[in-house]
């Protein structure tokens, strides 16, 4: 463990311990140095528009009053996300399994971590994570804050396997990350609990509000759940069969479009306790449908490839079990609206009107990493 070196083994000694320690392929990556523009992105500066600006998503805002977002504290956060350094091995990064031409989800069903193991989960997408209404994360909700989420795949043995003080040394080897970190929190001392704070401050910076609803709503602040002009008939008649028969905003409500807690929403009764030989009651965490286009595949184990296999569940799917949530459910049947073909095309049509494109191309929020 690179712990409690002395005085004389600092950057340039520990420089070489690594690569001895961890192997040619950390050799190569320990050169790696990111380009970040002269001026830093405005980060704490990112402005929602009215309708997203009411209470009902303000409100649920988890940026800690210890942790605000600073342009130097979500730069440091960038780099952090996108350096393999933070993997064992210096194969992954954050960015391997939330990679913003996905809307910073994962494409495959499960991920890879950094020995080729898949992970239990579909990773899931980062947007809209500072307003998240359920101020839980992971699938199974186990998380109480950013802060403590970010650490947890660092220290995953088949995601990072890293371990703290080796992650603070490897970072302190590096010629540029002190001066990150003093420009970010006052002094050049790396620290587990600044790695999370940044990139929490990077992963709330994340806000991308720019989708076609998002403008039609602007347009009509007073429309809510109600057609919108800047929407065409086909998205329109799906908005309706949203908020209205199709009973999806029960489940993704506001403008938002996310729920407040866990829910077994028809797909298995129990699901095999990743930690525990147990199979436990199949509640997982209800995420938003920004961004829904990009996000692919669905659900906890990224079952489904395509939206349209998303509305055939609720549609003619969901399974009866005891923990049903009963907006699903009544008198002991499950609730399957059995949508026509019409009503299934009109409700992707509206899913995919929340996909703000601008997330996967902003440079503030992409790889500072040359390619190598």
């Amino acid at each position: 463990m690179l712990t409690a070196q002395p005085s004389w083994f600092r950057p340039a000694a520990l420089a070489v311990f690594s690569v001895v320690a961890i192997g040619a392929t950390f050799a190569v990556q320990l050169g790696d140095t990111p380009v970040l523009p002269a001026t830093p992105y405005d980060y704490d500066g990112i402005a929602l528009p009215g309708h997203l600006q009411h209470s009902s998503v303000l409100r649920w805002d988890n940026t800690p009053d210890d942790n605000p977002i600073t342009d130097a504290g979500a730069t440091l956060g960038r780099v952090l996300f996108y350096d393999v350094r933070l993997s064992r091995n210096a194969t992954v990064s954050c960015a391997s399994c939330h990679r913003q031409e996905h809307g910073f989800s994962d494409p495959r069903p499960l991920s890879v971590g950094f020995e080729g193991e898949h992970t239990d989960r579909n990773s899931m997408a980062l947007a809209f994570a500072r307003y998240d209404r359920t101020r839980r994360f992971f699938w199974d909700r186990r998380a109480p804050t950013l802060e403590a989420l970010t650490l947890e795949p660092i220290q995953d043995p088949i995601e990072m396997g890293m371990t703290l003080d080796d992650l603070t040394a490897r970072l302190e080897a590096t010629t540029f990350y002190p001066a990150l970190f003093a420009d970010a929190f006052g002094t050049p001392d790396v620290t587990s609990d600044r790695v999370a704070r940044a990139l929490s401050q990077f992963v709330r910076s994340i806000v991308a509000s720019n989708s076609r609803y998002d403008a039609a709503r602007e347009a009509q602040e007073e429309l809510f759940g109600r057609p919108l002009a800047g929407l065409t008939d086909q998205e329109n008649r799906g908005l309706e069969l949203f908020f209205g028969p199709g009973r999806c905003e029960q489940c993704h409500s506001g403008d938002m479009f996310t729920g407040r807690a866990g829910t077994n929403n028809g797909l298995d009764s129990t699901f095999a306790d990743p930690g525990t030989s147990r199979r436990v009651p199949g509640i997982f965490k209800t995420v938003s449908l920004r961004n829904i286009e990009l996000t692919a595949p669905y659900m906890h184990d990224g079952r489904f490839e395509t939206l349209e296999e998303v509305v055939d569940h609720y549609s003619t799917g969901v399974q009866i079990s005891p923990s049903l949530a009963s907006r699903l459910r009544r008198g002991g049947v499950p609730i399957r609206p059995s949508f026509s073909d019409d009503e299934r095309a009109d409700l992707v049509a509206f899913l995919r009107t929340l996909t703000d494109t601008t997330i996967t191309t902003d440079p503030k929020w992409s790889d500072p990493f040359p390619p190598q």
